[in-house]
């Protein structure tokens, strides 16, 4: 049986406008342009109340909720929690087909041996998120997408639903045809006009009744209606790197206070690589100062690796080439040029075959202690003492007296 998490962020953008400016917490919110040309791109759940919606006019909008705040805006924020949310994702399935930035589905079948339950595995997405971005999220567990996506619909905000196989025909039941994948206000129009009001109507039906009245959707409808649907999660991509970021909770100063961080960042980075079994060639050094203004380094290796020690010497060395000695809000490592784990090379007539390097035997106990002890059982000295919700993520640095 498979098991389906669909995700979606609460509210995204008006999330994180809200998380950014706290004066505008628990504010009916508006993202959006102008006022008098524009369209809701977002709006928080205290507006939603009075009917905006995303994609409304925004004179209609504001029609409707005059004392709205309305704020532009910011895509580049918003990609960037995008970025962090899929870094999360990706901690527990490759299997992500992205919807937007701010939902997906992820086909976590093969993870409940690591990570527990469906349910289980949606709850610590969703509280890693909670604890690393500051934003809601709502899920749906279920055994296929389209049933998957309307339960996280219904757990909104900031909830989750978990529909078993075996309860999926009485979950649709009760809601409105209108529910249904690919049925539009036409659809939807003929569909009541057969009688069938609700998704239970459909199922109720017999399904060449379904197919002489609506042709070959009527099939497709009633299937759908039964919690019958095939579609595998599709990855829109192989991945192009792998990355590890923090968001300071205070901004950090210095090198030296910085260097903790990138070091937990590139042992994250190795692990991941190793654990998908691919190396890559560019490392990549990211930081964003405390004016939000945002700077990446680059530097391209002789030969791929997966070492978490590798990837923090070259990293340590674009951020001393990069450090301005000013407040630093975030900091990520990434590899780039990803490839399988193992190069084609052209080998001599006689060569031995060629032994594995110390710090790939190293790096092998090291993933088999934390397999089976988790990350914190053995670190580095800099790294040690770390926080519940990033095993490897350092301790945050004290204020200056």
């Amino acid at each position: 049986m498979r098991a389906i998490i669909h995700v979606d962020m609460d509210a995204f953008y008006a999330s994180v406008e809200q998380r950014d400016r706290p004066e505008l917490r628990g504010k009916p919110i508006i993202v959006g342009g102008d006022a008098r040309r524009g369209v809701v791109v977002a709006a928080s759940y205290e507006v939603r109340r009075y009917g905006v919606r995303s994609a409304l006019p925004m004179a209609r909008a504001l029609k409707m909720a005059p004392h709205a705040i309305v704020v532009k805006p910011r895509f580049s924020a918003y990609s960037e929690a995008s970025e962090q949310v899929f870094s999360i994702f990706e901690r527990y399935t490759p299997l992500i087909e992205p919807l937007s930035l701010d939902e997906a589905f992820l086909d976590v079948t093969a993870s409940v041996g690591l990570f527990g339950s469906p349910a289980d595995i949606a709850r610590r997405i969703r509280k890693e998120i909670a604890a690393e971005t500051g934003l809601p999220s709502s899920a749906g567990i279920a055994a296929v997408k389209f049933v998957a996506k309307i339960a996280s619909d219904v757990a909104k905000p900031n909830g989750q639903r978990e529909v078993r196989a075996e309860e999926t025909v009485a979950f649709l039941a009760a809601l409105p045809v209108g529910r249904l994948w690919g049925v539009g206000p036409k659809t939807e129009e003929g569909l009541k006009r057969a009688g069938l009001e609700t998704i239970g109507d459909v199922a109720r039906r017999d399904v060449a009744w379904m197919e002489a009245r609506f042709g070959s959707a009527g099939r497709h409808l009633w299937e759908l209606a039964q919690g019958i649907d095939p579609r595998e999660v599709v990855p829109d991509r192989e991945a192009k790197s792998v990355g590890a970021e923090d968001t300071f909770d205070e901004d950090v100063t210095g090198l030296d206070a910085l260097s903790p961080y990138i070091h937990s960042q590139a042992l994250r980075v190795g692990r991941r690589m190793r654990r998908a079994g691919v190396k890559g060639r560019v490392v990549q050094l990211k930081v964003k100062f405390a004016d939000f203004t945002l700077i990446t380094r680059r530097t391209t290796l002789p030969s791929p690796t997966d070492d978490g020690q590798a990837i923090y010497r070259v990293a340590r060395e674009l951020l001393e080439k990069a450090h301005e000695d000013k407040p630093v809000r975030l900091t990520g490592v990434s590899m780039q040029e990803l490839g399988g784990d193992a190069e084609p090379r052209q080998l001599g007539l006689f060569s031995e075959p060629e032994a594995p390097k110390r710090s790939d035997k190293l790096n092998a106990a090291l993933d088999r202690i934390a397999e089976r002890f988790g990350a914190k059982a053995v670190t580095t000295a800099d790294v040690a003492g770390s926080t519940e919700a990033d095993p490897e993520r350092p301790k945050k640095p004290k204020r200056p007296n």
